[in-house]
């Protein structure tokens, strides 16, 4: 037991990206199974590989900075998807527009005829058609 302690100290470990490509590596084994082809599972190892080149690694900083950038790519999908049932309940009572001037998101209610809209942020009237 004390070789694996050894193998061990000083590396990286898991993290979350490591996790993430662990359950990517499952998905083409996933696919050969569903459709007969197993071929498919060779493109397993790929990911399964930088997973275990990652938790092994002795560049703690470069590891550190990589689940950094994963980390706020995944929050900003995780926030873009978070909002996707939202915006499908509003579709049906509001119509969405962006501000001539300054591209800001506007929702005003539908089926009201021309309204004219002031943008909040810039305070630009403009008229539009709901």
């Amino acid at each position: 037991m004390n070789w694996l302690k050894k193998l061990l100290d000083g590396r990286y470990g898991c993290d979350q990206l490591s996790i993430a490509l662990l359950a990517l590596s499952c998905l083409p084994i996933l696919a050969a199974g569903l459709s007969g082809w197993m071929q498919i599972t060779c493109l397993a190892y790929i990911p399964l590989g930088l997973s275990v080149y990652r938790v092994l690694s002795k560049q703690l900083q470069k590891r550190r900075l990589e689940n950094d950038r994963f980390m706020k790519w995944l929050s900003r999908a995780y926030a873009c998807i978070k909002g996707i049932p939202q915006n499908i309940e509003d579709f049906q009572n509001y119509k969405y527009f962006k501000c001539p001037h300054c591209g800001q998101k506007l929702r005003l209610p539908r089926r009201k005829g021309k309204v004219t809209a002031t943008c909040f942020k810039c305070h630009t009237e403009f008229t539009k058609k709901t």
